[in-house]
């Protein structure tokens, strides 16, 4: 299902639910002074151009389109980005109102391109509004307690441990503890763990799954501040204490939105998607022989075709 999303411009894809309606275009996509009044109030204007205008909008969504902003972001009109793209999309349109005036949106070339682009461009209106109204704050908070259910924090020890050769040296060690002598410094004089020899045998805070199943059944099974029977394992014999015993914490909320954000934007494409493809009357054709056609669609003539020239040319009569 991962083929959708290769479909579906970057900027869709990781798109908010906080994006706002966009202001409506004329029908010839320039948009005309009329069009920048909202029913809630005026937006924004940022420049006028031959009767025309370019919106505080289009400007930051093109700021987002390069990437300057993320998406839904905001930028200060006194930003020199801001500035620059402002520039950019007056040069694009004037050089768009000359084509204009040149006819050349009505050949048969420009029609082909401008019906792709309007394909692109409602296409990533429909996914914006679908994700908009699936991808909610409800929606996220119900996902975000789902997940925390199922991955219910779990409890850590923090532990010192000595290691020797021998029983007979743990248990030699175990009576100087309990006659009071100091855990951490015996493990600087005895442990033969040089990792955590010289902290004292200290092992920070780790769970069930982070050691050996033998030294976690020990560790876990030890009270906070007591120190264990020598124990074995294939590194020699051990002394452990349990310093503290916590519940590590959760990711909050505000830490894992993005990620089910994300998660529900893709799944309401694959979504969307798959629905339209199994309601639609699809055919495929047979590819065509490549180099056939151009880029613009018309036929290329064979290589071996002859070039007719002036001299070559049938005259009229023949």
């Amino acid at each position: 299902m991962i083929r959708y999303l290769s479909l579906i411009p970057a900027f869709a894809v990781l798109l908010l639910v906080s994006c706002g309606p966009d202001v409506p275009d004329s029908d010839d996509g320039i948009s005309l002074p009329g069009d920048a009044v909202l029913a809630e109030g005026e937006e924004v204007i940022a420049a006028e151009v031959n009767g025309t205008v370019i919106r505080h909008s289009d400007v930051l969504r093109e700021a987002a389109a390069q990437g300057v902003i993320a998406q839904g972001g905001t930028l200060a009109t006194g930003d020199p980005s801001y500035q620059r793209v402002l520039d950019e999309l007056i040069d694009q349109r004037l050089l768009a109102l000359e084509a204009r005036r040149l006819g050349l949106r009505d050949t048969p070339q420009a029609r082909r391109r401008i019906a792709m682009a309007e394909e692109r461009i409602l296409g990533n209106v429909l996914l914006e509004s679908t994700i908009a109204e699936a991808v909610t704050d409800e929606r996220v908070q119900r996902v975000f307690e789902e997940q925390s259910e199922l991955s219910r924090p779990a409890t850590e020890v923090r532990a010192r441990h000595i290691l020797v050769s021998s029983r007979e040296e743990a248990d030699e060690i175990r009576r100087l503890i309990e006659a009071g002598a100091d855990f951490a410094e015996l493990a600087v004089r005895y442990s033969l763990d040089t990792a955590t020899r010289l902290e004292g045998g200290d092992l920070g805070y780790f769970t069930r799954q982070g050691v050996l199943p033998a030294f976690a059944e020990v560790a876990f099974d030890t009270p906070a501040g007591q120190v264990s029977e020598p124990f074995e394992t294939a590194s020699g014999w051990h002394l452990l204490k349990v310093e503290n015993l916590r519940t590590a914490e959760g990711r909050t909320l505000d830490q894992m939105r993005p990620g089910i954000v994300r998660f529900l934007t893709f799944q309401e494409i694959e979504t969307l998607i798959t629905r339209l493809e199994e309601e639609a009357d699809i055919r495929r054709r047979e590819p065509v022989e490549p180099g056939v056609l151009r880029a613009d669609g018309d036929p290329v003539p064979p290589a071996d075709a002859p070039e007719e020239t002036g001299d070559d040319a049938p005259e009229d009569g023949e």
